[in-house]
């Protein structure tokens, strides 16, 4: 099994290689490692005894947030490695610092080493971490491996499993071994206990989701974006989230289908040149880029365009669309004509409610909120015209607010679990 896995990484990293030329992706998954190993090691001295975080993308970075801050809180002067697979992760997320941690205090935030043998092994030579977490998902199987030989504790953090997963078919025994490197898996719900269990499994605690405090935390801090504030007005605004450009495609036809489009705030998931110039010549108009706004008077900015009764503001800067959907109505979360809907809640601690595509099983709070009156789930443009349609009633739109934002509410405390039982493992080694 072990064989097959090697030859899949090579097979993938070859594939990268060969997609560099035509994919922006790709190219920037293989720059962003260029000089990987010099930066690390120009930092090893001072990532001695660190807590390490990985995180597949910035999504998985958010959910792992609250408990790396609450670590950092409990041990200010531990150093810090944040490490990304995706680089729109790494991109979003080059300059975090905790503000939890005292000044001195080395913080790294970096790719992670193609997975192999000989790079699990340098990098623990390397930055010989204290404390390792991984983040919902992403299983690298010598990195793991080499944790576990080296007896570093490694837990999962608001991991979640299905049953077709490799861990529990026939062929998954490389699956399986990786579970084994994990001292404490902490997942979400009480379906990915049983499975776990049902192989063996047994250091297992239902925590919840962590980012349901995540995106808690950021409403009730309540930072103003001027920009987006001069830009709403008085006018309903749709925010399109992390948009593909099918998710585009389905907004257009359906404002088409309305025969008239709401004001618009357009977050495209990545940001790709011939994406955003896409979006630019056919959203609704007047259409201005984020960046042409910054640094211009807020005032300025609602004379000009709050007024209008419709329009696009597409943002060109990453890090910014958690605090966006404070400024929408209703919030677009793309994804779900593709790989899988983004992240819905953060949209919903805002009390907005959330319309997405059908690709949304794996999503635990998309099936509650959709039960809830708190999401919507569209096939197509047709369906996607008619709810916003409903949801332009003040009544509708009233009472899936208030669903949105309950169901946020409800599931707060995965980080005081999650810390709570952390420290009674401390304590029984």
């Amino acid at each position: 099994m072990r064989l097959l896995y090697d030859l899949g990484i090579g097979l993938y990293s070859a594939a990268i290689r060969a997609a560099a030329p035509f994919k922006p992706k790709a190219r920037k998954w293989l720059r962003g490692r260029d000089g990987l190993w010099e930066r690390l090691e120009a930092r090893s001295e001072a990532l001695h005894g660190c807590l390490w975080m990985h995180c597949a993308s910035v999504g998985e970075f958010e959910q792992g947030r609250p408990v790396l801050e609450a670590l950092a809180a409990q041990h200010p002067q531990r150093p810090i490695l944040l490490t990304f697979f995706s680089p729109s992760g790494f991109e979003a997320r080059h300059n975090y610092r905790p503000e939890q941690l005292q000044g001195s205090t080395a913080v790294h935030v970096d790719y992670l080493p193609m997975d192999s043998a000989a790079n699990a092994r340098r990098m623990l030579r390397t930055v010989r971490p204290a404390e390792v977490w991984w983040v919902r998902y992403e299983f690298w199987y010598h990195h793991l491996l080499a944790l576990q030989k080296a007896g570093v504790p490694v837990y999962l953090l608001s991991g979640i499993f299905r049953g077709e997963q490799p861990f529990f078919r026939w062929y998954g025994g490389a699956w399986r071994r990786m579970l084994g490197a994990f001292r404490h898996l902490f997942v979400q719900n009480e379906d990915s206990r049983a499975l776990l269990s049902g192989i063996g499994v047994t250091r297992v605690t239902v925590s919840g989701d962590t980012r349901y405090d995540r995106v808690a935390a950021i409403a009730d801090a309540a930072e103003e974006l001027p920009i987006a504030k001069a830009f709403r007005g008085e006018a309903p605004v749709l925010v399109c989230g992390s948009t593909w450009p099918r998710d585009e495609e389905q907004l257009l036809e359906a404002f088409s289908r309305l025969g008239r489009a709401p004001k618009c705030i357009v977050v495209p998931h990545e940001l790709d040149p011939a994406q955003l110039a896409g979006i630019e010549a056919r959203f609704p108009k007047p259409l201005v880029r984020w960046s042409e706004l910054e640094g211009s008077d807020p005032a300025n900015i609602a004379a000009m365009l709050g007024t209008e009764p419709q329009g696009t503001l597409l943002v060109d800067r990453m890090g910014l669309l958690a605090r966006l959907y404070r400024y929408g109505n209703v919030a677009y979360v793309g994804g779900g004509f593709d790989t899988g809907i983004h992240n819905i809640l953060e949209a919903a601690a805002w009390g907005v409610p959330v319309i997405h595509g059908p690709d949304h099983r794996k999503f635990m709070e998309a099936k509650a909120m959709l039960a809830e009156g708190a999401g919507f789930c569209v096939q197509d443009s047709v369906q996607l015209a008619a709810t916003l349609q409903k949801l332009s009633d003040k009544d509708t739109l009233h009472h899936a607010s208030a669903a949105a934002q309950r169901h946020v509410r409800s599931q707060r405390g995965a980080t005081a679990r999650v810390l709570e039982v952390l420290r009674a493992l401390e304590k029984a080694q």
